[in-house]
């Protein structure tokens, strides 16, 4: 014989749906706008860099223009820019030869150099050497550590044989503090960007899934029993669920009137056959009379506890009523006292003012009476009785007697229908298990224990409200 396959649950919580658009919007943002930070700063260090070079080029034209060969000797006269003539000013020039061990060999300065020599690239001269007169840039370290930027152009003068080179620098400190400042304010204003993004995501998302909120609190609230259908006005993507959950309501409705009715007209086709039972057995002598007596009256107790329940279960269904515990403890210890006197039980009851069953009045006090006389009839001479919170929407009620009590393996059997444990006891054994159909119905448990003063335990949830 295989095992039934284990089934799954209905429902599975993957994630918030809104958590989901929120992450995704999110997601998106950063790398959109990491994106926009990269090619802003990017195109900011390109477009500065190119206005230093059109700047370095200007120097080579103007150097270039008026350098001459005189002799052995390579001469340029004074350029007419002050910085050049002002020692470690920034902006330098410099006409140089390769030596034999591939390094710059100057053969004529601007003063601003003073008596420092511009250094080669790091991959020597070669790659200016390779294309006369295009321009070959590179950064390099001037006079007091400053960053340069430096222009090689190869070149052959009249009357010299061998190429010479024009080297032109600017210092690039302020282009470098500038790139910085534009990477720095990019990059907050990004980000601000980015919270603000998301911030507004986060507001659409909850407005936006706002009729989702309300359709599931509406819900709730059918569940709960404070309406019995859903009402209100939904978005076009929602409303045909709405109306589907609603036409879902009404047949579940309509089967359990069905069923109701079906109970009621088997209960009234049963009730006559059993009066007449009764009336037949109550003229009958001897020992079958008897018997068809007791049997008669057990059937018609049946008859009545099963067609009790089926109307409690559609009550629990649809009952949008509150009823104060308090109120029907009071009244129901006051009558079993009253109806136990012989025995001087005391009936000790707690519970807090505020707490309220949410279901039909006459439950409750069938499952208090049922539960009470039970510990009236067993306990010696106190039933005590506690009424709590337990969580939200929920309540616990513990009757506890302090009779002789059961053993463990029996609290599930006097739940069951008939079930007499001591079969010299008037009653039909009904009590408890009346109490364990109409918690049920309202979705809640009986347990049994012992209890704390020496008797019988039962702990009874049910769905609570407050009053």
């Amino acid at each position: 014989m295989t095992d039934a396959p284990a089934l799954e649950p209905a429902v599975v919580t993957r994630g918030s749906l809104a958590g989901r658009l929120i992450w995704l919007a999110a997601a998106w943002s950063i790398v959109a706008l990491a994106l926009t930070g990269l090619v802003l700063t990017t195109a900011f260090r390109d477009a500065t860099t190119r206005r230093l070079e059109s700047s370095l080029e200007a120097i080579d034209i103007e150097v270039a223009a008026v350098t001459r060969v005189q002799g052995d000797f390579v001469v340029t006269p004074p350029v007419q820019d002050a910085r050049t003539q002002r020692a470690y000013s920034g902006k330098y020039w410099s006409v140089v030869e390769v030596d034999p061990q591939g390094g710059f060999g100057p053969l004529t300065w601007s003063e601003s150099l003073f008596d420092f020599d511009l250094p080669a690239p790091s991959d020597g001269p070669s790659m200016i050497l390779a294309a006369p007169g295009e321009p070959y840039f590179y950064d390099a370290v001037g006079p007091d550590s400053q960053p340069l930027r430096i222009m090689g152009v190869a070149r052959t003068l009249p009357n010299r044989g061998a190429p010479v080179i024009f080297l032109s620098a600017l210092d690039r400190s302020d282009i470098d503090q500038d790139i910085s400042n534009f990477a720095f304010l990019t990059w907050t204003a990004l980000a601000i960007l980015g919270v603000g993004l998301i911030a507004a995501v986060l507001i659409q998302v909850r407005v936006g899934l706002r009729p989702l909120y309300d359709l599931g609190a509406g819900v709730a609230d059918v569940r709960l029993g404070k309406r019995q259908r859903l009402v209100g006005r939904y978005p076009t993507e929602i409303a045909p669920l709405a109306e589907e959950l609603n036409a879902l309501l009404d047949h579940n409705q309509e089967v359990v009137e069905r069923q109701r009715t079906h109970v009621g007209n088997l209960a009234h086709a049963l009730k006559t056959p059993l009066a007449v039972m009764l009336a037949e057995a109550e003229t009958s002598k001897g020992k079958l009379g008897q018997t068809v007596r007791r049997q008669a009256a057990l059937m018609k107790a049946q008859v009545e506890h099963h067609l009790q329940r089926a109307r409690a279960a559609a009550r629990a269904q649809q009952t949008n009523e509150t009823t104060s515990v308090a109120e029907v403890l009071d009244e129901m210890a006051s009558l079993l006292e009253r109806a136990f006197q012989g025995k001087q039980i005391e009936i000790d009851w707690r519970s807090p003012d505020q707490l309220a069953f949410r279901g039909e009045r006459q439950d409750l006090q069938e499952i208090l009476g049922n539960l009470l006389e039970n510990a009236c009839k067993w306990g010696k001479t106190r039933v005590r009785v506690d009424a709590r919170m337990s969580s939200p929407g929920r309540m616990v009620l513990t009757v506890q007697d302090d009779g002789s009590g059961l053993p463990p393996d029996q609290h599930q059997a006097v739940l069951k229908r008939g079930t007499r444990l001591d079969e010299q006891a008037p009653g039909t054994g009904l009590g408890l298990s009346i109490v364990d159909d109409l918690v049920k119905s309202y979705g809640g448990r009986v347990e049994l224990g012992s209890a704390d003063i020496g008797g019988l335990k039962v702990e009874v949830e049910l769905p609570a409200a407050e009053i």
